[in-house]
């Protein structure tokens, strides 16, 4: 099954409603536990844009009001990474999903790789990042010829290049995408990875293992068992899990997947 889904995945011809019927895994069977396909212009997406839109461009805004836990965040992201063992010649460009104003980018991914290009969906925040990434500010220093480019749009519809990025990084952003748009972003990520690249996600993990909506900002939480299923219909195989540490009680769970395309037979 998850062959026919691979396949299908590369025909341009696809349309969302084929990988709905697709979706055979027993954790997604549930009608409750499943966020349908929606068009960009869906209320699902508007209500995520209109709810952004009032957030300040600081990193107080970007973690929703708990800026203090931002050290802690890219200390447990740093030390993921470097258990990754990425060598010095694979850290030419990094693409960062959903960037906000560059938090990730400047904190983490700029110190290591030449170039890093950023996926932000608000305008504001895309101005602020091309400030932000590139300022130093206090002890952190700016990264002005790492900066690459800005894509002021949104994961559902946008296209990476192909074979560009040695590593592509996805920070609770995710749970803005149905279903069915993030499986078709997992697909286009991974032709936009380099041979040896890496896709990791970061994202909030349900431990009802059901997935639990918010309205407030339009977004989903989803059980661990539905990114392992995405990313492996998608072509991925996962080569590490760990739980982010430290964070204060009554968050969700944090997880950070780690992935590298499949091998060809």
């Amino acid at each position: 099954m998850e062959d026919i889904i691979k396949d299908n995945l590369e025909k341009k011809s696809l349309k969302k409603e084929d990988i709905k019927d697709n979706l055979e895994e027993k954790s997604l069977e549930k009608e409750e536990n499943y966020v349908v396909s929606q068009s960009s212009k869906s209320e699902f997406y508007l209500n995520a844009q209109k709810y952004w839109e009032k957030i300040p461009a600081t990193v107080n805004g970007m973690l929703g009001g708990l800026g203090y836990i931002n050290a802690l965040d890219i200390q447990g992201s740093n030390y993921f990474l470097r258990e990754l063992k990425i060598k010095d010649a694979s850290r030419t460009c990094a693409l960062d999903c959903g960037a906000g104003i560059g938090r990730v980018s400047k904190n983490l991914l700029m110190p290591l790789f030449a170039k890093v290009d950023l996926v932000e969906q608000d305008q504001a925040f895309a101005q602020k990042a091309r400030e932000y990434c590139v300022k130093d500010s206090g002890a952190v220093l700016g990264y002005p010829n790492r900066l690459g480019e800005i894509y002021n749009i949104g994961l559902q519809d946008f296209q990476p290049d192909v074979n560009k990025y040695n590593l592509v990084w996805s920070q609770w952003v995710l749970g803005h995408l149905t279903d069915v748009d993030l499986l078709l972003l997992f697909v286009r990520i991974r032709q936009s990875l380099i041979a040896g690249g890496h896709f990791v996600i970061k994202e909030n993990i349900t431990s009802s293992r059901q997935v639990e909506k918010d309205d407030e900002d339009s977004s989903v939480a989803r059980p661990l068992k539905m990114y392992e299923t995405f990313l492996k219909q998608a072509g991925f195989r996962i080569v590490k899990i760990t739980q982010q540490k430290n964070f204060p009680k009554g968050l969700y769970p944090v997880y950070m997947i780690a992935s590298r395309p499949q091998q060809k037979n």
